[in-house]
């Protein structure tokens, strides 16, 4: 089964990287990138994240200064119509330190874990090969790249 078809009608969670590469046309992604997006553009799937996302992709466009950037970066996160941005509250906390304990994951990606699992998404997109748990589906970007 394609990734395309794999992801229809079901809740996706964007992990951080693919977003950045998504926004800053990291070419070896973008073609399968701009195919997801254009799909949750169409709502055939829905995106969701976390705020601790909105955190990360601000970081260095802040600290370089590039402030297009960090407009780019928040209206696609914080006015999009099919990306829902969900706030850290104690259940994703408690599911987050449970996920802390269990895989040793650094606590922000025990957070975005816990909050794909928390709002009940189907898949993890991702391109980190380590963020492997039970109860959700990792996605990898990596694996759909054809060299």
């Amino acid at each position: 089964m394609g990734l395309i078809s794999k992801i229809s009608n079901k809740i996706v969670f964007i992990y951080t990287a693919p977003l950045i590469y998504f926004i800053e046309g990291n070419s070896k992604y973008q073609k399968i990138l701009n195919k997801i997006f254009d799909l949750n553009v169409k709502r055939k799937f829905k995106f969701i994240t976390s705020t601790l996302t909105l955190l990360e992709v601000l970081v260095l466009p802040i600290k370089l200064n590039k402030f297009e950037l960090v407009k780019k970066f928040e209206s696609i996160l914080v006015n999009s119509e099919t990306l829902r941005i969900i706030d850290l509250d104690k259940k994703i906390a408690r599911k987050a330190a449970g996920i802390r304990a269990e895989y040793k994951f650094k606590t922000p990606d025990s957070i975005q874990l816990a909050t794909a699992i928390e709002y009940s998404a189907a898949y993890f997109l991702t391109n980190d090969k380590k963020l492997k748990v039970k109860n959700i589906e990792s996605i990898i970007l990596e694996d759909f790249i054809i060299n």
